[in-house]
């Protein structure tokens, strides 16, 4: 994956020596009532409980990240498609002013509404795609991202999907702030870096 991320992403500057090139991360996070635990401290002897609502409903982060500087950019949306992820493309490009003079490869994974041809057609001015070989998330910088988004929402339980987006979107303009912080767990150390 190395080797071809790298290749790839060089090829993309040398076809564009006049742009400013930066290369991306994309991925989802599904969120919803089904609470996230994780383990806490409690005295010996101590016993535990947890408030649980097992309500099966859900809603989805779209997670983008520039390793290299750990800018981050987010959107809660109530499902994945093609139709929403296309908009989100288009939203993506509009924000980071893609274009002839700005060119990103975004590095995603292999879902069907990421690889369908109606994104290949419609893809927006300046943003090329370059996906990940099958079953490795863990070379993907964006899965990175999950635990510190979900660290507000451990061991919570939330009456319904707007309560659990508050909260979400709370910890999104948090991380939107804490580029260090997102450098330092994204950042690997094979990923290609622009000079």
């Amino acid at each position: 994956m190395e080797k071809k991320l790298n290749g790839q992403y060089q090829q993309l500057c040398r076809d564009n020596p006049n742009a400013l090139v930066e290369l991306w991360s994309m991925d989802e996070h599904r969120l919803g009532l089904k609470p996230i635990q994780r383990r806490i401290w409690a005295e010996i002897g101590e016993n535990l409980t947890a408030d649980v609502n097992w309500k099966y409903e859900w809603l989805w982060l779209y997670g983008f990240v520039a390793p290299q500087s750990g800018e981050t950019y987010f959107w809660i949306l109530p499902y994945v498609n093609t139709e929403l992820f296309l908009r989100v493309l288009e939203d993506f490009a509009r924000e980071f002013g893609l274009g002839k003079d700005k060119q990103i490869m975004l590095v995603l994974d292999g879902a069907g509404w990421h690889v369908s041809r109606e994104i290949t057609e419609h893809l927006p001015l300046g943003l090329h795609l370059e996906f990940m070989p099958a079953y490795s998330p863990e070379l993907q910088p964006a899965e990175r991202l999950w635990p510190i988004v979900d660290e507000p929402l451990a061991n919570r339980s939330f009456t319904n999907l707007a309560e659990l987006e508050e909260i979400l979107h709370t910890r999104c303009q948090i991380i939107l702030q804490q580029p260090e912080l997102v450098r330092g767990i994204t950042n690997f150390s094979w990923w290609p870096q622009s000079s």
